[in-house]
């Protein structure tokens, strides 16, 4: 297919893209017929029904992707008539094209075009997931930073802040902290938390900001109280997990986050380097 033919069909399918009052985005059917390449009506309603009976399979509401109204179209002598449409979501619109006739070249185009889309969507996804964990565990950080000042402002010492961190793991995961790194495959020098999912890192953080509240709002004063609170606050967050069906020691590994942060630092500076050359030019 030409350049010049991809440029325009993208161009004019994302032209006649409409936004409800609550911003959701939908393509009229009719309007889409004629994007690609259906001169009847009826013909593309054939299309259309196809479409739905994917979306039912698999397992999607109809009613939420392919609405039936009625159109007001311009007739000679300004004349008007009404005749039926649908409003089509961008996902009824790529069920439509994955059902049409894949020898009309419109519809061979909008199959890659949403195929594209679709690979896009997933990267983009992905780079959220990888920011968000990464921002997760420098939450973390910081507030194990903050516990272990709480341990020292309250017991005149920090030293054994590792061992009550290892022990709010025990509890949170049924393992010691060198457990979980065996079952893991984490390097015996980086820390676990390094390698767990945003979930478990969050959990943690979650315990470890109960641990530092209750241990100034009740004066916890000996390594003992704090370790045993901190085990306390592990276990129900534990208890929260297993309820939803999470067990937390079953979760596997995830990349390094040193590795994750590299790449999205490496990608935010390609991004700048892009817009300052948009810029010069």
């Amino acid at each position: 297919m030409k350049q010049e033919i991809i440029m325009s069909l993208t161009e004019n399918f994302e032209s006649y893209a409409n936004k409800t009052e609550n911003g959701i985005e939908f393509w009229f059917a009719r309007d889409l017929q004629c994007l690609l390449g259906y001169s009847k009506w009826d013909n593309f309603l054939n299309v259309i029904s196809k479409a739905k009976t994917a979306c039912e399979i698999s397992g999607g509401n109809t009613i939420d992707h392919f609405a039936d109204i009625g159109k007001t179209i311009k007739m000679p002598k300004n004349a008007e008539k009404t005749v039926p449409d649908i409003m089509l979501t961008r996902y009824a619109c790529y069920l439509i094209a994955q059902n049409g006739d894949s020898s009309k070249e419109e519809i061979a185009f909008a199959q890659t075009y949403f195929a594209v889309q679709t690979r896009k969507f997933e990267i983009i996804e992905k780079k959220l997931q990888e920011f968000e964990r990464l921002q997760a565990r420098q939450k973390l950080s910081e507030t194990e930073k903050q516990l272990s000042g709480a341990i020292f402002q309250q017991t005149g010492s920090d030293k054994n802040f590792a061992l009550i961190r290892s022990k709010g793991d025990k509890a949170l995961f049924g393992y010691t902290t060198q457990e979980m790194k065996n079952r893991l495959g984490v390097p015996h020098a980086r820390p676990l938390s390094d390698f767990q999912p945003t979930i478990i890192l969050k959990a943690k953080d979650f315990a470890t900001e109960i641990t530092i509240f209750n241990t100034k709002e009740k004066g916890l004063n000996t390594e003992r109280g704090i370790s045993d609170e901190h085990i306390i606050n592990n276990r129900s967050v534990r208890k929260t997990l297993i309820s939803r069906g999470i067990y937390p020691e079953n979760l596997p590994a995830e990349e390094d986050i040193k590795k994750v942060e590299r790449k999205l630092k490496s990608e935010e500076k390609k991004n700048v380097k892009n817009i300052d050359k948009d810029s010069l030019k």
